[in-house]
């Protein structure tokens, strides 16, 4: 199956499992931003048959890509179960399959304090070509920081793939994907606000307040506006 028609099945995944929901009340995010909406991954994260179909998503999308990396590394800690199971699925598929030929990877959330510098951030160095897993991405600070750390390293990142984006700007002014593209890095997105969230606002109907409140919300902080109602 074509990611175009998978696309729509993972869509579905988002809506289904309540990925994107609403606040009544403003939520303050890590960002420091007061959010009336909010996307999070956990409900799928939580469950081995929901990550079991999130996982052939990703490779689903990779495929449709053309990209053919080494290694997937998922941002820690949010996203290092997304790495390490799609890693491991992977390289299962590979025909090269082979002792010696393919790394498991994981970041530690906080280096160990002694010891080789690659083994004070990771357990199972990735190796080759990596592409890099976030699950939700809004100002993108812990990716670019997973980002410049493995460029530290002299590490191969061909792309960065997004579970979805926020299509927010940054405090400075620039959105997530320009951020990361000044990495030399490209970046993919699976799913996005901008398409994600009147799919779920007419599923929840959390009312034309809440609606309201998005839609002044991507006034000030997005890369595009939101219509709702």
């Amino acid at each position: 199956m074509s990611w175009e028609k998978e696309k729509e099945l993972f869509y579905n995944l988002i809506i289904e499992n309540d990925i994107i929901g609403f606040f009544k009340e403003p939520l303050k995010l890590k960002s420091g931003r007061l959010s009336y909406w909010y996307v999070n991954w956990r409900n799928i994260s939580e469950d081995i048959f929901l990550l079991d179909k999130l996982t052939d998503y990703i490779i689903s999308f990779v495929e449709s890509l053309g990209l053919k990396p080494d290694c997937f590394y998922g941002v820690p800690e949010g996203a290092t179960k997304l790495g390490i199971i799609t890693q491991y699925k992977w390289a299962k598929k590979q025909p090269e399959f082979t002792k010696g030929v393919y790394s498991l990877s994981m970041g530690r959330a906080k280096p160990k304090q002694h010891g080789d510098p690659k083994d004070k951030y990771y357990l199972g160095f990735p190796k080759g070509k990596i592409i890099v897993i976030e699950d939700t991405l809004t100002t993108g600070g812990s990716l670019i920081e997973t980002i410049e750390n493995l460029q530290s390293f002299k590490v191969k990142i061909i792309a960065v793939i997004g579970l979805t984006d926020r299509n927010e700007i940054r405090n400075d002014g620039k959105s997530v994907e320009e951020a990361i593209k000044e990495k030399k890095v490209q970046f993919y997105a699976m799913s996005n606000a901008i398409e994600m969230l009147p799919r779920a606002y007419q599923k929840i109907k959390p009312g034309k307040e809440v609606a309201k409140n998005i839609e002044n919300y991507f006034k000030k902080y997005g890369i595009n506006e939101i219509k709702l109602v």
